[in-house]
């Protein structure tokens, strides 16, 4: 993990359990950072750390130039018993160097040693949960080190960097259950979707605010997808592909540019919740009516003026509906078969809502079910 900044390379000591740690850091890295680079010299978890500056207590989102640490800055570390990593105790005697003002590149060559023994606890961590956390750590490209946890590797989050590039290698995660791609400026050509192809166990997937024009068919090779993330993108359309997605329970795909649903969503049919507002819908396909475990829809700021005419009558279990800024009727939904059952579990799920928001009436609000 690098901790070495855009700009102002500064050095503070953090006194700690009787010991004086020095340590050269950007003045942008956030605290949180700096609490990661201290956990293998003090085996002190960042959560259990408390760092006090000049009586202050320092907040994990702050930089250090947010938070007035100057150069030569003195911190104290307060540990919160239980927070240690692994089975040892707080290390009390390990020799540290003092810095030498008059000899910057010495100070380098520790901070590069504090550096390499992060990255070793790290990948070990990494193989050991199975847990690959990398979000918002300014990334361009999956580290190398990632590839090293192979079939060990159950959650791989990336999100909220700028990765460039995800390459077909991703496919020796074989045993990968979650992937996170959230928030990078992801473009079509930056994913490598072969390579996914190859992970059977993959269950959630969630490449949202990207900035995708299209999902290719080999979406459909995911089968043991439960969750698709796709909001927040710059999708035409949905791949008919999805309808070989029988186990996905969550479709989330808000926000996006999508004029028409492919005819086989119907064959999803452990879909329970869809969320396709805020895209270009005029209609939906009939066979919406075959998801018979569909139990919230979400279809506000669309141009949708109906609803398939099945879809009260066989989605016995859906009690959440939000129309908010569609032309959808009171009267349409009224000669829908089935509507008022609809009607009926929408007031027993949301009981405590329409006695708080209702007065006199229980008239349906076509919004007011919106999680």
């Amino acid at each position: 993990m690098e901790v070495e900044g855009r700009d102002t390379t500064v050095n503070i000591t953090v006194k700690f359990s009787g010991r004086s740690i020095p340590i050269s850091v950007s003045l942008d890295s956030k605290i949180k950072d700096l609490k990661s680079l201290l956990q293998p010299l003090t085996n002190v978890l960042p959560r259990g750390q408390k760092l006090i500056f000049k009586g202050k207590l320092l907040v994990d989102v702050m930089s250090l130039r947010e938070s007035e640490v100057t150069n030569g800055a003195k911190l104290m570390l307060m540990a919160s018993q239980g927070l240690h990593q692994g089975d040892g105790p707080i290390l009390k005697d390990a020799k540290t160097r003092p810095i030498s003002r008059a000899n910057a590149g010495s100070n380098k060559t520790v901070n590069e040693k504090f550096g390499a023994l992060l990255d070793k606890n790290r990948l070990e961590r990494w193989k050991v949960t199975g847990v690959i956390g990398l979000a918002e750590c300014h990334l361009k490209a999956i580290p190398d080190e990632v590839w090293t946890c192979g079939p060990s590797t159950r959650v791989l989050d990336i999100s909220n960097n700028s990765i460039q590039d995800v390459p077909a290698q991703i496919g020796c995660l074989s045993s990968m259950q979650k992937f996170l791609l959230n928030g990078n400026g992801i473009l079509d050509e930056y994913i490598n979707w072969k390579g996914l192809t190859s992970l059977k166990h993959l269950t959630v997937l969630s490449v949202s605010h990207n900035h995708l024009t299209i999902l290719p068919s080999e979406l459909g090779a995911l089968c043991s997808l439960r969750q698709l993330h796709v909001s927040n993108n710059k999708l035409n359309s949905l791949p008919t592909e999805i309808g070989l997605l029988i186990n996905l329970e969550v479709l989330k795909a808000n926000n996006n540019r999508i004029s028409n649903i492919p005819v086989c969503i119907g064959d999803c049919t452990s879909l329970a919740e869809v969320d396709l507002s805020s895209n270009l819908l005029t209609q939906l396909p009939d066979t919406f009516g075959h998801l018979l475990n569909l139990k919230a829809l979400h279809l506000s700021n669309n141009g949708l003026k109906s609803l398939p005419s099945t879809i009260f009558k066989m989605c016995l279990q859906l009690s959440t509906l939000d129309l908010h800024n569609t032309e959808i009727t009171m009267d349409v939904l009224r000669q829908l078969e089935g509507w008022q059952d609809f009607d009926d579990r929408r007031r027993s799920k949301h009981q405590k809502q329409l006695d708080f928001r209702v007065v006199g009436s229980a008239e349906f609000d076509e919004g007011a079910d919106k999680l």
